[in-house]
């Protein structure tokens, strides 16, 4: 014989489930732990107290290089031999080079002049005649 048992009214349940409260204010806490280290690292930087001094101009040595692949320095004639020795001056003075070559010339001769360049340590190079191939 099967009996069969009648449930009550069932009760409304009185307690409310705090787990995903407790996994929200985890992430919470996790994500402040990780953000605020972040956002009060400081990096000291000296900034200077007076207006900028503007540079003097300087006045750029000028290297040439014709189509026969004579060398030319600020408009004078120079031998090969002479090239490292104004090199290492400029690059004393700190100042600008400014490398022109005729469009005939050999790319071996502009290599050439080119890693004597490099290898005198000049960082403040430019080129001139090269305006045609600008955008």
């Amino acid at each position: 014989m099967a009996q069969s048992v009648v449930a009550r009214n069932p009760e409304p349940l009185s307690a409310i489930n705090i787990t995903p409260l407790i996994d929200v204010m985890l992430v919470l806490l996790i994500m402040m732990i990780l953000t605020i280290p972040i956002a009060s690292h400081k990096i000291p930087i000296d900034l200077p107290n007076q207006a900028p001094v503007t540079p003097s101009p300087e006045t750029p040595h000028r290297l040439e290089i014709a189509e026969t692949g004579a060398l030319s320095w600020d408009g004078r004639a120079i031998r090969d031999a002479e090239l490292a020795a104004l090199l290492a001056s400029s690059v004393r003075e700190g100042g600008v080079l400014h490398l022109k070559t005729d469009p005939g010339t050999s790319y071996r001769r502009f290599n050439l002049v080119l890693a004597d360049v490099k290898r005198a340590g000049v960082t403040r190079l430019g080129f001139i005649g090269h305006e045609q191939m600008a955008f």
